[in-house]
């Protein structure tokens, strides 16, 4: 039961690792994209957002605030991630 238990929580550790790094690897380039439409400001990214009364300065609110949302979501992520693998290390040396 012991070395089932070790092997998935090792599973799960590593999974979560890589769940990580794709989370990284989206943030820096949607961060790149946003750099960019915030120094171009196409049209078409006030009609995809709804156009009327939306201007750049709430674009930019919201797209941070996604931005922001998703760090959390990441910080989240990388500590559980953490714990997975310390637990999966204390089984380790259990055994």
């Amino acid at each position: 039961m012991n070395g089932n238990l070790r092997s998935s929580v090792g599973a799960a550790a590593r999974a979560a690792w890589w769940v990580v790094l794709v989370g990284v690897a989206w943030v820096c380039l949607g961060y790149r994209v946003w750099l960019w439409m915030m120094s171009a400001r196409p049209d078409w990214v006030l009609v995809l957002c709804g156009g009327g009364d939306l201007g750049w300065g709430d674009v930019q609110r919201i797209s941070l605030m996604g931005f922001g949302a998703f760090k959390i979501v990441l910080f989240a992520t990388v500590l559980a991630a953490v714990w997975l693998s310390l637990w999966s290390q204390g089984l380790k040396r259990a055994a």
